[in-house]
């Protein structure tokens, strides 16, 4: 627990970064296309003004530059009219080393940036 307080749930460290997504739950006619704000490891978080109700299941895919990595995901945080925080709970090994690379990266790049 920090000294404010404030007990940090995140398994990962998230990076400020914006990344297209696509997502598809269950009764969706058509795919909600979204923009990460944060993205980890482990999930990440959209600002949008239509938030989902925390538990709701997703068929994501995410696209970094020219790859395309799927996942299947929930919502684990809910801020009407605000966003949603995702938990990612499946993907591919060799989706989860783009992924793992790329926030890598941007950490990388925010360290040379301070």
């Amino acid at each position: 627990m920090s000294p404010d307080g404030f007990h940090e749930r995140r398994r990962y460290p998230r990076v400020k970064t914006e990344i297209p997504l696509e997502l598809r739950h269950s009764g969706s006619t058509a795919p909600l296309r979204a923009t990460t704000s944060e993205i980890s490891f482990g999930g990440c978080y959209i600002e949008t003004m239509f938030t989902l109700d925390v538990g709701t299941k997703l068929a994501m895919v995410m696209w970094l530059g020219d790859q395309k990595i799927n996942a299947t995901a929930v919502i684990a945080t809910r801020y009407p009219q605000v966003g949603n925080g995702i938990d990612i709970l499946e993907m591919s090994a060799e989706d989860h080393a783009k992924l793992e690379a790329f926030v890598q990266n941007q950490q990388a790049k925010r360290a040379k940036a301070f």
